[in-house]
């Protein structure tokens, strides 16, 4: 694999704090990689996130691209906690959100939504309005805004933080499916371990203040993997102690 974003000494630090969220971060992304980052509360994981997708300058260090750019895709998207889509547009057209600005035309950016909405299983979804659709569906249709305009790397924001665990499970597996059959790079927040560990080529965890890598773990888990796996149960019993440890120190968190 080929490195697409590389991360050098970043360091965000908010107009007015003291001190930075965090500091010293080194991180490298491979292509087709998928990226967990954990950590309590407060330690800067959707900061980080921001930083990445250049919402947020940050205080120092440097972030390097490997990623083509071209007018008609955008290198790096988003999809958040919450599906944040608009009530007063349908299904296709909130899609069709992150389209717009791109040198796209209407046939191209009608194929585009039709392909993401095929990709999360709402194929049939185009005409309905938000209030129709689960929390699950919602969130599916932000993912297929994110994955319309065509990006290597997809950055995901505790996205199934707000749902049951029925639906968390359903979603977590459509998205290593949509993941496989994409070969996109993922980095992804979350507070559950479970969820890290299922699904993560590599978790990070972030602890201390300010916050910066403290260690980070190799899931060496065979693909399709099995939530009572022994190595996934391995690699998340440590997590858990690490973050424990965390807390019972301080750690700034």
């Amino acid at each position: 694999m080929a490195a697409i974003v590389e991360l050098q000494g970043i360091a965000a630090t908010f107009p007015g704090a003291d001190k930075p969220v965090f500091s010293d971060i080194d991180l490298t992304i491979e292509r087709g990689e998928f990226v967990i980052v954990v950590g309590a509360s407060g330690a800067g994981k959707s900061t980080l996130l921001r930083v990445m997708a250049g919402l947020l300058a940050p205080s120092a260090g440097a972030i390097t691209h490997r990623i083509e750019t071209r007018p008609d895709r955008r290198e790096i998207s988003m999809v958040f906690q919450e599906a944040r889509l608009m009530p007063w547009r349908k299904v296709a057209d909130n899609v069709a959100l992150g389209l717009e600005g791109l040198t796209v035309s209407g046939t191209e950016r009608d194929q585009r939504i039709a392909d993401a909405l095929k990709l999360v299983g709402l194929a049939d979804y185009g005409d309905r309005w938000a209030h129709e659709l689960s929390g699950g569906q919602r969130q599916r249709v932000g993912i297929a805004r994110g994955l319309a305009v065509d990006p290597d790397l997809l950055l995901m924001d505790e996205p199934f933080g707000a749902l049951d665990a029925i639906t968390r499970q359903s979603l977590q597996d459509e998205l290593l499916r949509i993941w496989k059959e994409t070969g996109k790079s993922i980095l992804f927040v979350t507070h559950d371990i479970d969820e890290a560990v299922y699904l993560g080529d590599r978790v990070l965890l972030l602890g201390g203040a300010p916050a910066r890598v403290v260690r980070t773990y190799n899931v060496d888990a065979a693909r399709p993997r099995s939530r009572e796996g022994e190595e996934v149960g391995r690699v998340g019993a440590q997590v858990k102690a690490d973050l424990s440890t965390l807390f019972d120190e301080g750690g700034g968190i």
